[in-house]
């Protein structure tokens, strides 16, 4: 099993003939992602790849081509309107790639979510994979490795860092997850993880965090109520100066709120393998599992 995604997960990729956008669906493809449509208003009726048929708006996709997950390569002033028009159209899972989205408007967006049976994830995030069934953003495919761990991310190259580290110790992921890192957006550690402790084929999570915020003690709060299974975890910014954003917009520690060492000792309080750097992640994960047979 998986979540989010699967092989038979139908994507629509919204920004499909913008230069990242075809980029990236073409990378989909080649993965085995099945992309079924395109979107880019003005340009309906043409073809991605020769294959891929492009339509002027999502309703189009999704109601010709089943289409049930958006991709968003849209420009930043443009990206909420993309994110709506997915949802109201009818996608269960929108994936917002761009970054650089304006904060007011993602809080129209999360207002506009209320009630919605619609999930997002992102903006300004990496997206989502299950590894040999399904690549929906940006992540590398080539260092997946099909198993039983889980990782949960706020960060895209730490992602990989931890995929890779995964790998090369022989330790295959069910799913990943790059959740953003901006401060306003879609799904949270605790909704991902909710859904990790569900699946039966997850059988421990990677967490990524970083400064800023107070997400990383929520989800430890979660994690210690609530979590059946091993967690390792690693905090990026340990280093970075109270005041100054460090890469994420949400990566920002103010008012003494948000410091790596608050995040670090409540992961630890819940029971997670904290790894002290991130060339560590994999063999914290290796040590949770071992710990917890």
């Amino acid at each position: 099993m998986s979540i989010l995604v699967n092989k038979d997960t139908r994507v629509v990729f919204q920004g499909i003939t913008g230069a990242y956008g075809s980029q990236h669906a073409r990378a989909c493809i080649e993965y085995g992602t099945k992309v079924v449509a395109g979107v880019t208003p003005g340009r309906g009726g043409q073809r991605f790849e020769e294959k891929v048929p492009i339509f002027d708006t999502v309703e189009q996709a999704v109601r010709q081509e089943g289409a049930e997950v958006s991709c968003i390569f849209v420009p930043p002033v443009g990206a909420a309107d993309a994110i709506v028009e997915a949802i109201d159209a009818g996608c269960k899972l929108v994936i917002c790639i761009t970054d650089g989205v304006p904060v007011l408007d993602m809080v129209r967006v999360r207002r506009f979510l209320e009630g919605k049976p619609a999930r997002l994830i992102g903006p300004n995030c990496p997206g989502v994979i299950t590894p040999g069934e399904c690549k929906i953003g940006i992540m590398p495919g080539h260092i997946h490795k099909k198993g039983h761990i889980g990782v949960l991310s706020r960060s895209g190259t730490l992602t990989y860092e931890a995929v890779g580290q995964l790998s090369a110790l022989g330790i295959g992921q069910s799913s990943c997850v790059g959740i953003g890192g901006d401060p306003v957006g879609g799904m949270d550690f605790i909704d991902v993880l909710e859904l990790f402790n569900q699946d039966p084929d997850t059988h421990g999570v990677v967490l990524i965090g970083e400064i800023g915020g107070t997400a990383e003690q929520r989800a430890a709060a979660w994690i210690k109520q609530n979590m059946k299974k091993p967690v390792a975890a690693f905090i990026a910014g340990r280093a970075a100066p109270p005041g100054k954003r460090m890469g994420h917009a949400g990566a920002i520690i103010a008012g003494g709120e948000g410091t790596a060492a608050e995040k670090i000792a409540a992961l630890e309080a819940a029971g997670a393998k904290v790894a002290a750097t991130p060339a560590e992640m994999g063999v914290a994960m290796q040590a949770a599992l071992e710990a917890a047979r």
